[in-house]
């Protein structure tokens, strides 16, 4: 199975995402193989200790992303042959734009909501390293269609660096660990989610989130439990 991200914290788009990309590159192989050759020891090297508390081996059959927008954190969990998803590590986010809610439209200054795949990595990005994800899809055109809103924004990255309007910003590191393992791991199937549209949207999320772990998986003494925002727990309470 190809790895899948979900993040539930919301990302805002101001006029696309001003500091992860400038111009939009074409993504070409040969770029992401200078960067994975450039990065890929140093950020391996960070990881293995994690994949060994766990006994899992690197790179993992699938990924997942889960970001909390009030905690600031992005929770990196990995599966293996015969492995659920095991929780690995947190990453501080260290910039983001919006508050709470779901995104309307470009220039809101509010984030994305649902389940998103990683449409390519970019070796070029003005911030260090970028992933993007496939914000506005099907789902979020069909509620905007109901709606009757466009104009819903795009160019939704997790990059590099320490400060971001309408992305999110991990730090170089983070950055370089996330792009490699997406590379490592095949990046052309992932998924990213976040947290606060509508009662369907978070019974949706709940379902998903069904199948990964309730807790996160001890690494260092600092355990912190995975969970939603209550409005998203309410909802899926009440579901069928």
């Amino acid at each position: 199975m190809l790895p899948m991200i979900v993040a539930m914290f919301a990302i805002a788009v101001v006029a696309g995402c001003t500091a992860a990309l400038r111009p939009r590159p074409t993504p070409g192989e040969q770029a992401i193989a200078e960067r994975i050759a450039q990065y890929g020891p140093g950020a391996r090297a960070r990881l293995a200790p994690f994949f060994a508390a766990v006994g899992i081996a690197y790179p993992p059959e699938r990924f997942v992303l889960l970001g909390f927008e009030r905690e600031r954190e992005l929770h990196l969990l990995v599966a293996g042959s015969g492995h659920d998803l095991t929780f690995i590590r947190s990453y501080p986010i260290q910039g983001m734009s919006g508050t709470l809610g779901p995104k309307l439209r470009q220039g809101d200054g509010q984030v994305p909501e649902g389940i998103y795949r990683i449409i390519y990595l970019n070796p070029n990005s003005v911030a260090h390293l970028s992933l993007a994800l496939d914000y506005p899809n099907d789902y979020d055109r069909t509620r905007a269609a109901e709606d009757g809103r466009d104009t819903l924004g795009g160019d939704i990255m997790i990059h590099g660096g320490s400060m971001s309007s309408g992305c999110v910003a991990i730090g170089d590191e983070a950055a370089e660990e996330l792009f490699v393992l997406a590379a490592d791991a095949g990046w052309r199937d992932a998924v990213r989610a976040p947290a606060a549209w509508v009662d369907d949207l978070y019974v949706r999320l709940r379902a998903a989130l069904d199948h990964f772990p309730s807790e996160r998986r001890q690494h260092t003494s600092d355990e912190v439990a995975i969970r939603l925002p209550e409005r998203a727990t309410a909802a899926s309470q009440s579901a069928p």
